[in-house]
C-alpha cells in the first residue's frame, strides 16, 4: 500500500486500512468489504469522526478518483498515526 507495512488480520472485522499509517486501498464501491470497485487507488486518511456511539472512523479520500469512505478503525491502529489524522483535519478548517 503506502509504507509497506505487512498488517495482520483484524480481530473483529476485515482490515481495509494499514495500522500504522492508515492509507487504504480503493476497493470497495459501495459497502465496506463488497470488493467491487474497479479504481483500487491509494486511499489518503483525511479525517477522523464518531458517530453515535460507534468507535473512532477514519474518513478516506481516494487520491485517483476523490471517492471518500468511512471505515471504522482497529484496535491496533497506530495512535500516533490517527493524532496526526485528527491534527491535519482541525488545520484545515483553521
Amino acid at each position: 500500500m503506502n509504507c509497506g507495512t505487512q498488517n495482520p488480520p483484524a480481530e473483529k472485522s476485515c482490515r481495509n486500512h494499514c495500522n500504522k499509517c492508515l492509507f487504504s486501498l480503493h476497493v470497495d464501491l459501495e459497502i465496506p468489504g463488497d470488493r467491487l470497485s474497479d479504481c483500487h487507488g491509494l486511499m489518503e486518511p483525511v479525517a477522523i469522526v464518531k458517530k453515535g456511539k460507534k468507535e473512532q472512523q477514519i474518513v478516506h479520500k481516494c487520491l485517483k478518483c476523490g471517492k471518500k469512505q468511512v471505515n471504522i478503525t482497529a484496535p491496533d491502529d497506530d495512535t500516533d498515526a490517527i493524532i496526526k489524522v485528527m491534527q491535519k483535519q482541525n488545520l484545515d478548517y483553521e
